[in-house]
């Protein structure tokens, strides 16, 4: 019994391994989609598998960071031979989004994501902090083995970095938003309408102001302001996504407020549009939340006291009136002789 036990607690652990890197090469695949080349490397705007493998991590336990490992192999050898750097690189991503998930986990990070704390806790440790050591295994095993010139490893440090932390930034809320999702009580169908209204809204304006040499993209951040203070990660974390995707092709693809600049400053003006969008989604619905939070805690404790108010009163007017007895005696003889009283 005790054999079997142990044999499925392995199986087990081990099924959620290979799921960790299955599902960190098909997220790596999809990122290879949107490649450019920055320094004389390859690197992904937005790496989605850093969000998916830190969301694994915060969900699942540390025990399956090897997935991580694996599936970073993997995605490599679907694109060349795995070598020394590989390997590094591998160790690299493995190692700093186990370094972010401690992080996290010793400021008393809260999947939820309900707490402006936790919000400020992802952007700042989870991922511009963890992302440095991805950043700087990956961008030095490169250049050890000559694939990268020096004189581009600044800028495909840079590249890389950011495109590891927009993944914790686009993906990891987006994820974790989706697995503590609970279904309100009392919900209006139009309730159900809006949000994804608003995600189709934002793609499209985010579509216009890409295709358009206007420089309108600004107008997308009133529409994620919408969504976080409306329905908070649920809907302004899709809305995000869309946004980062559509600004991801167009960066590719050359058009729009992106055309005609050098690749490092179509990658400044993209990573600081996904960076801007992220933020403003992620810390407005941390913050409404908290707020939320806050207001049902002073409702529940109101209610906690009314009752315990309720409980006590009678106690206390029985003390404080007289008995009924009492009341109804009639006043002592001396008073009948003088009625006007004392």
């Amino acid at each position: 019994m005790v054999r079997n036990e142990e044999f499925r607690r392995l199986t087990a652990a081990g099924l959620r391994i290979l799921a960790v890197a299955a599902a960190w090469l098909v997220a790596g695949r999809i990122g290879l989609l949107q490649q450019v080349v920055v320094g004389g490397a390859k690197v992904a705007p937005l790496w989605p598998p850093t969000g998916i493998a830190l969301t694994c991590l915060l969900i699942l336990g540390l025990r399956v960071w090897p997935g991580i490992a694996i599936g970073t192999l993997l995605v490599i050898a679907t694109i060349g031979p795995v070598n020394g750097a590989s390997v590094a690189i591998a160790a690299g991503n493995s190692l700093a989004v186990v370094c972010s998930c401690l992080m996290l986990r010793r400021v008393g990070f809260r999947i939820e994501l309900d707490r402006l704390r936790d919000g400020v806790a992802l952007v700042f440790l989870g991922a511009l902090a963890g992302m440095l050591i991805s950043a700087t295994v990956g961008s030095l095993a490169l250049m050890l083995v000559g694939s990268l010139p020096a004189s581009g490893f600044c800028a495909t440090w840079s590249a890389w970095w950011a495109g590891d932390a927009m993944g914790v930034l686009v993906i990891t809320p987006l994820l974790l938003a989706a697995y503590t999702f609970r279904r309100p009580a009392a919900i209006r169908p139009h309730q159900w309408i809006e949000p994804p209204l608003l995600v189709m809204v934002t793609t499209a304006v985010a579509l216009a102001g890409t295709r358009s040499t206007l420089h309108l993209l600004f107008l997308v951040f009133p529409l994620l302001m919408w969504a976080a203070l409306r329905y908070q990660l649920t809907a302004a974390a899709p809305c995000v996504l869309a946004v980062s995707v559509v600004a991801v092709r167009a960066a590719v693809d050359d058009v729009g407020p992106f055309a005609g600049h050098s690749t490092l400053a179509v990658m400044f003006t993209l990573q600081a549009l996904n960076g801007a969008a992220a933020l403003t989604a992620l810390l407005l619905s941390a913050l409404i939340a908290e707020q939320r939070n806050t207001y049902s805690r002073i409702e529940q404790a109101c209610v906690a006291l009314a009752e315990v108010v309720a409980r006590l009163a009678p106690g206390e007017d029985a003390h404080r009136r007289p008995p009924a007895e009492d009341a109804h005696r009639r006043p002592p003889a001396e008073d009948e002789d003088h009625p006007g009283g004392r």
